[in-house]
């Protein structure tokens, strides 16, 4: 499960901060978290050694962690992400009540808080 986790974090932070990177680091954080190669098969294909692909990995991920911690773009996304989910549930939720009895100024109401909580997030 940490591995995964990993995983996920290492994509996120490159698909935000990926082309601050050399070159040379985004094919290596490509070969290994995106198409899965091992250490030894990226330095087959690189024509560098196996602790120069392991170097340049650890490099990569330090750089992109660093970066995620000075400008916060992946946490800011991921919680206005969280936000919209929060919102969908609620039109769900209004959605699905809609045939089951739900009267009129209930819906209304669920309804006014959405706009609300999105107006909020909006910063309105």
């Amino acid at each position: 499960m940490v591995m995964i986790e990993k995983f996920v974090e290492i994509s996120l932070l490159y698909d935000f901060y990926g082309k601050i990177l050399t070159d040379k680091q985004r094919d290596i954080i490509d070969l290994y978290y995106m198409k899965d190669l091992s250490l030894g098969e990226i330095s087959e294909l690189q024509g560098i050694s196996r602790q120069a692909v392991h170097d340049n990995l650890r490099r990569a991920e330090k750089q992109l962690r660093t970066l995620e911690e000075s400008l916060g773009l992946v946490e800011r996304f991921l919680a206005e992400k969280e936000k919209w989910n929060i919102v969908l549930e609620k039109i769900e939720a209004i959605v699905n009540g809609a045939g089951s009895g739900c009267n009129g100024q209930s819906r209304i109401e669920e309804l006014k808080w959405i706009r609300n909580y999105i107006s909020e997030m909006l910063g309105g």
